[in-house]
């Protein structure tokens, strides 16, 4: 019997075989591997200032999918979806098939058309957040945790959260531990899992 413990202690001591360690999964965030020449990210991967703009290192995979954006500084800004053939330093985004965005002045743009508009009384301020779903097909848009009822659609292939910068603006990005919770069915946006 005490050599059945001393056996099984031995195998689970430092340094002992068998054992593999766990990955840590990857934190989304802001991808500086992805973003224009004049951008500026900070607060490990969650702020972004400077001029251009930068997709985040998850690609959308799931079907439901939620993120927010916190406005620090007003300016010029953009917030959405986007494939990773977008120009990063061509700042507004929207003006092409590679991107849907919501801009601040609350037009909701895709291939240089605007696709919807935030109500004129909802135009995001400094210190607001927006948050935003995307299932594949539509994506939504929510401030401070209200539903704008602004769908817009149009975009087609792998997508990844977008933000850019101009004009002194200054987001943060929050890919989980959201400032609201998150509409019902969509979820913080999961790297997608390879098992071998």
């Amino acid at each position: 019997m005490a050599s059945m413990f001393t056996c099984c202690f031995g195998c689970c001591g430092e340094g002992g075989s068998g054992h593999i360690p766990l990955k840590e999964m990857p934190t989304v965030q802001l991808d500086t591997h992805h973003m224009g020449t004049d951008v500026v990210i900070v607060k490990s991967g969650r702020r972004i200032c400077g001029t251009g703009g930068c997709l985040a290192n998850a690609p959308l995979h799931q079907n439901k999918s939620y993120f927010e954006f916190k406005i620090q500084s007003t300016g010029v800004w953009g917030v959405g979806v986007a494939t990773q053939k977008v120009n990063l330093n061509q700042v507004p985004l929207g003006r092409d098939t590679n991107s849907l965005v919501l801009r601040h002045d609350g037009s909701v743009y895709h291939n240089n058309e605007e696709k919807n508009r935030l109500p004129a009384n909802s135009l995001p301020q400094e210190g607001d957040v927006i948050g935003i779903t995307y299932d594949h097909v539509e994506m939504n848009l929510y401030l401070n945790g209200k539903h704008m009822h602004c769908p817009a659609s149009g975009i087609r292939g792998t997508v990844y959260p977008v933000v850019y910068v101009d004009d002194s603006a200054i987001l943060d990005c929050q890919f989980s531990d959201f400032y609201h919770t998150a509409p019902q069915g969509f979820e913080k946006i999961l790297f997608e899992q390879q098992i071998f």
